[in-house]
């Protein structure tokens, strides 16, 4: 059987030797033994059961809460062999009828050697009633950490899978995961009733992972320079809901940037389609919502940005896990403000006790992890129960850029006392306002405001404190037992420390901004980007592009303002754009107007720039997209399917007015909308002619008020609107 396996892992696979513990991992189970596999994301957890799979007798039935990562290595399975489309099947609610006809045949006939199943679908009292005439070869249970109500993603579905085995018929069990904490281990072997199950740990280390946590002030423009600076690069950029999916993904479009949304709101075709696009590299990034997650099996994802931080270190763990598959780099960027976790303690009222605890219990790790000033790597293998032996990992932002350290022998030595002298346990918060002398509810009914230590850690904060308490678990001279919420004991070493105390090296954890609770106004993003770059505006710039456009306009024979606007031009005399993608960083101007007229200004502006000898701001201005609201780039999608007004007004459940001003919002900023259709609707033809014959020839600005004072009583406003709309797209953009 090793001569088997080692010459299909060659034959059906391709590679010529194993990695880590997959070799005794896959001979334990074809042994007909059950399993714990605890590897990290990029370590080759697939081929411990895809391998079995092929040399067992019979089929082997994954269990994986991921519909995108089953077609994904059905899909690779397939491939590796011509003519075996029926070796590999996965039977889930994307499925037709037929499809699953399909599925059926090939289980009962024997062709098929690996089933991916939904936890949900293995429930289901026919899928049930077919694999018990299935010779089942061993079940394996992937993302085996929904397990437990102490991992992230659980889902109560997988607490049923032992029963569930026990009905179609036993087998071996292996059990794999990326992310579990000894706690969630436990958990998992329990309730899979596999107790004797032989436990296989990889180490958490990524050597090829940079960690970073930025502080979440500019995050669309951070990122859109960001993945400017890494361009042709893959990435997957992480966001808490489905509505700010759609919107950065819409607008790294409009900045260049090939990029699709995927989230379970879209329908299966979609999510399928934008997976595949993003696999076969026609888009660069796919911007996910972390809920859903991302089941894609992609070795060369250069860059994985949260542009909300996660729930838990799981999460985050398993998800930058995505990045450097193959080895090579892969960049961690996650935005971090207070306000984030304020939110998702909003979200976490109105649920039981018990999972509300371990929600702030999870919640406040990913706070201790992201305002840490320790090494980031030393802080995530310690959360999962192993020991970073080097003082620096040379690859997180602060072991790049360290922070002032100090002897904090004396500190420490305090927060020990405390926790010593103490008759119950307490949580880390508690411990560190009784020694910053801050009272609350909890502090008062425990009467530790009377404590001699109450107030001793003053002057500083209790933030400070916490940040020692933090630094004394990743020394292990205190625990953190999980089951009780995080209630913090001390250690023999903690004990020794108490003793015999020695210098300790600890930092001050960094400060974040406490809230950016409101995004920008969505119509002036540009505009304040651009304020921001440049202070005040070149006059002497400012009366050459005047004139500029004056003599375009005379040759063009169009008004000036049609050409550019004021602000574009005083936006072009704090940018100083010197190609056709700088132009269109300016306000109110799309590409198709910066080809139409920017040529002029460019070569005008680089002759200035050169000339004066003047120092382009490298600020990264972000050209705003559409709006960033639902609303718009809803209204753009149905012009584009030639949708009446009425229906669009209907359908977002505005009044045609209101819709109207949103087109108008959605044009000023260069975007085409072609309204013809309900313009031939609604309008006479001598109408529209005379009206558009006024902004051509007449009107010195688009005012409105200015159109139906000149054109008289016998326009309506709303006719000059959308004839302005029209004009503005045709010749003014």
């Amino acid at each position: 059987m090793q001569e088997q396996i080692r010459e299909t892992l060659k034959a059906f696979f391709g590679y010529d030797a194993f990695k880590g513990d997959q070799e005794r991992i896959i001979e334990h189970l074809v042994g007909g033994g059950d399993a714990f596999v605890l590897m990290p994301t990029g370590g080759g957890k697939s081929l411990c059961y895809q391998l079995p799979a092929l040399v067992m007798e019979g089929t082997a039935i994954v269990i994986s809460p991921l519909i995108a990562l089953m077609k994904n290595q059905v899909d690779l399975l397939r491939s590796f062999e011509a003519g075996t489309d029926s070796v590999a099947h996965f039977l889930n609610s994307s499925l037709s009828r037929m499809q699953i006809d399909e599925v059926c045949a090939d289980l009962l006939a024997g062709r098929t050697k690996i089933l991916y199943v939904a936890p949900e679908s293995l429930t289901k009292e026919e899928n049930i009633n077919l694999l018990r005439g299935v010779k089942i070869s061993f079940y394996a249970v992937d993302e085996a950490h929904c397990i437990s109500e102490w991992g992230h993603d659980f889902r109560p579905e997988y607490r049923r899978i032992r029963n569930l085995v026990d009905t179609i018929g036993r087998a071996p069990i292996i059990a794999l995961t990326a992310t579990a904490t000894p706690k969630v281990q436990s958990d998992i072997l329990k309730t899979l009733g596999i107790p004797g199950a032989a436990i296989f740990k990889s180490s958490f280390n990524r050597p090829n992972l940079v960690y970073e946590i930025r502080d979440k002030l500019e995050p669309e423009k951070d990122i859109i320079k960001y993945i400017h600076q890494h361009r042709g690069k893959s990435g997957i950029v992480y966001c808490l809901s489905r509505k700010k999916v759609e919107e950065l993904s819409s607008l790294l479009c409009i900045n260049g940037i090939k990029a699709l949304p995927y989230h379970a709101g879209l329908d299966a075709k979609t999510r399928a389609e934008n997976q595949d696009k993003f696999l076969m590299e026609e888009v660069n990034v796919i911007v996910a919502t972390i809920a859903f997650g991302m089941g894609i099996d992609k070795p060369d994802v250069r860059f994985v940005i949260h542009y909300d931080i996660p729930k838990s270190i799981e999460s985050y763990y398993q998800e930058t896990g995505r990045a450097g598959r193959d080895g090579q780099e892969g960049e961690c960027i996650a935005y971090y403000s207070y306000s984030d976790i304020r939110k998702f303690e909003k979200f976490m009222q109105g649920k039981p006790i018990a999972e509300q605890e371990i929600s702030r219990q999870l919640l406040s790790e990913v706070v201790a992890y992201a305002e840490s000033s320790q090494c980031r790597r030393k802080l995530l293998l310690n959360y999962f129960g192993e020991d970073y032996g080097h003082p620096s990992c040379g690859a997180c932002d602060n072991c790049l850029h360290p922070r002032p350290t100090f002897d904090g022998r004396a500190e420490m030595k305090l927060v020990l006392q405390l926790v010593d002298s103490l008759p119950e346990h307490f949580k880390t918060d508690h411990l560190a306002c009784i020694l910053a002398g801050v009272s609350n509810s909890m502090i008062a009914s425990f009467k530790h405001n009377k404590l001699d230590f109450f107030g001793k850690g003053a002057p500083h904060s209790d933030r400070f404190w916490c940040t020692v308490i933090h630094q004394g678990l990743t020394l292990h001279l205190l625990e953190k037992e999980i089951e009780t919420y995080g209630l913090i004991s001390l250690t023999d070493a903690g004990r020794e420390f108490l003793k015999h105390p020695y210098e300790l090296q600890l930092v001050e954890d960094r400060q974040f901004s406490k809230a950016v609770e409101e995004e920008e106004d969505e119509e002036s993003v540009a505009a304040t980007a651009a304020a921001a770059s440049g202070g005040g505006g070149d006059a002497t710039l400012l009366s050459m592009l005047k004139d500029l456009r004056k003599s375009q306009a005379h040759k063009l024979k169009l008004q000036p303002w049609i050409i550019f606007s004021d602000p574009a031009l005083e936006d072009m005399t704090l940018l100083y754009p010197v190609s056709y993608e700088d132009l269109q960083k300016c306000q109110g101007v799309g590409e198709g107007k910066a080809r139409k007229f920017g040529g002029p200004f460019i070569e005008l502006i680089k002759r200035y720039v050169e000339e004066n000898e003047i120092s382009r701001p490298d600020d990264f201005v972000v050209k705003s997209a559409p709006t960033k609201s639902e609303n718009k780039i809803f209204i753009i999608k149905s012009v584009d399917r030639q949708m009446s007004f009425e229906d669009i007004a209907s359908a977002r459940d505005m009044e045609i007015e209101d819709l109207v001003s949103e087109m108008e919002s959605i044009v000023s900023t260069g975007t085409k909308l072609n309204i013809d259709y309900e313009i031939r609707e609604a309008l006479d033809e001598e109408v529209v002619e005379e009206i558009y014959d006024y902004f051509k020839n007449e009107a010195v600005s688009d005012s409105v008020e200015d159109a139906i004072r000149a054109l008289g009583a016998d326009y309506d406003e709303m006719e000059i609107r959308l004839v302005r709309i029209k004009f503005l797209c045709e010749i003014a953009s």
